[in-house]
């Protein structure tokens, strides 16, 4: 039985085919396109939330694209302890569904953010990140909306559960103000629920994934993805 990937497609996303390609063409997962209107997952191990602008980031990042069809079978996948993963766009919607504490505001400078980024891996138990053998991995950014906020008693939930899974840091894994390029909470890039199934992240890690662009890192994450399903 091989790991099957669903890729969610919203109107706006834009990092779906990203997504797809990196799982399908580069990784050699088997993976499928799914539409926000349906309700069927099509057999899929693992859910993928891309990033981008769903339904054009209207009302909030999210709002919007959390009232799919399709995000009604996700949230029962996910309470089932079915695997998914949020990625920039995909985060905030996890938020939105309550899958995941907390909201996003935007950047500290107010601007869109793309560039790379360096992320100190804080918890390598969890399926996402077992099979990452550093502590700082380097990883694509492109938002404009990353800034994450909670309250003081969730944050400390999280802090105190593990649940923190990357923060942005320097090359070395310092975690400075400086090198929080978008003013976090905790320099948080990437969190998991108390359960450990569903990851939200900022950062992209499909853009990532293949030799030819110098970037490899992002690719380790799916792997763990993988390797914890066969196991």
């Amino acid at each position: 039985m091989k790991i099957k990937f669903g890729v969610v497609v919203f109107p706006g996303a834009n990092c779906d085919h990203d997504a797809y390609y990196a799982l399908k063409k580069i990784l050699g997962y088997d993976t499928e396109f799914l539409w926000h209107k349906d309700s069927d997952l099509k057999g899929s191990n693992v859910i993928l939330l891309p990033g981008g602008f769903s339904y054009g980031d209207y009302l909030r990042t999210g709002a919007i694209a959390r009232f799919s069809p399709i995000m009604d079978e996700v949230i029962k996948f996910a309470d089932g302890g079915g695997i998914v993963i949020g990625i920039c766009n995909g985060f905030q919607i996890l938020l939105e569904t309550g899958l995941l504490p907390g909201v996003m505001q935007k950047n500290i400078n107010l601007k869109f953010i793309c560039k790379d980024v360096y992320l100190k891996v804080e918890n390598k138990n969890t399926l996402f990140t077992k099979l990452v053998d550093k502590d700082v991995i380097k990883i694509p950014i492109a938002h404009g909306e990353g800034n994450y906020y909670t309250d003081e008693k969730t944050l400390h939930e999280l802090e105190k559960n593990n649940q923190v899974v990357f923060r942005y840091s320097d090359i070395n894994g310092n975690v400075t103000p400086e090198a929080n390029p978008n003013g976090s909470l905790n320099n948080i890039a990437g969190i998991i629920n108390k359960e450990g199934n569903v990851l939200g992240m900022m950062p992209h890690p499909e853009r990532a994934c293949d030799t030819a662009l110098s970037r490899t890192d992002g690719a380790l994450i799916f792997k763990s993805i993988a390797e914890s399903f066969y196991k």
